[in-house]
């Protein structure tokens, strides 16, 4: 698996897209989803170039990270519980699937005890499933407003996980929904809320996910190949 030439047809792809709708691939981040893929091919992504790595469970992270090189941002992208918020500031920049009250609170008081400000994006389900995490889009603005005075929180954006469909262009309405939905918060103008960052996107729909606006896209098998 060579995960070098991944990454750069990841690369030119983002490229494309990104011109398709008038944007800069700089602006675009390409998050490596690393759930299960052993520490030497992340860091064969890393050594070509890959600049923020994404961990779905706390305890693989724990084993995982510290043998990580380079520089590398590192990102929580699953389900987070609220007892292991610790650990999870403790490991990651940043956390994407901030849903509840809670969780945002727990997470500023273990920050602050390490004297770290992380910054969180806050996810929403936009399909409904019960299966997933995230806020109610009706309850989003509400959450934004509660997370936004806790001290050791940056509040920078959303995630959303759209249903999965064969087809990616049944991604393209949640993408949009999304990208909307970051601009009525930030038209709230909330104190402290930052809505400049959009994480959608996985392997088989992150072009059209660029093309709605994605800043941060989060590609797992099309990177690393197949998980174990």
């Amino acid at each position: 698996m060579d995960v070098a030439a991944n990454l750069r047809v990841i690369q030119q792809r983002v490229a494309e897209a990104a011109e398709r709708s008038a944007r800069r691939a700089e602006d675009v981040t390409i998050l490596g989803a690393a759930k299960k893929v052993p520490p030497d091919r992340v860091n064969c992504a890393i050594e070509a170039g890959l600049r923020a790595v994404g961990e779905n469970y706390v305890q693989e992270a724990q084993d995982k990270l510290p043998l990580l090189r380079g520089p590398v941002s590192l990102h929580f992208i699953g389900h987070l519980q609220v007892n292991k918020a610790r650990h999870a500031v403790q490991l990651f920049d940043v956390v994407q699937s901030v849903d509840s009250v809670r969780l945002a609170q727990e997470l500023d008081k273990r920050a602050a005890a390490v004297g770290k400000t992380l910054e969180v994006l806050i996810e929403v389900n936009l399909g409904g499933e019960e299966t997933k995490s995230g806020v109610p889009p009706a309850e989003l603005r509400a959450l934004a407003a509660q997370v936004a005075p806790l001290a050791n929180l940056n509040v920078r954006g959303l995630m959303c996980m759209p249903p999965f469909s064969a087809d990616p262009e049944q991604s393209r309405p949640f993408f949009r929904r999304l990208r909307a939905l970051a601009e009525e918060v930030g038209a709230a103008g909330i104190p402290r809320v930052s809505m400049d960052q959009l994480s959608m996107g996985m392997t088989h729909d992150y072009p059209l996910a660029v093309e709605e606006g994605a800043t941060l896209v989060r590609v797992g098998t099309g990177l690393f190949g197949p998980r174990p």
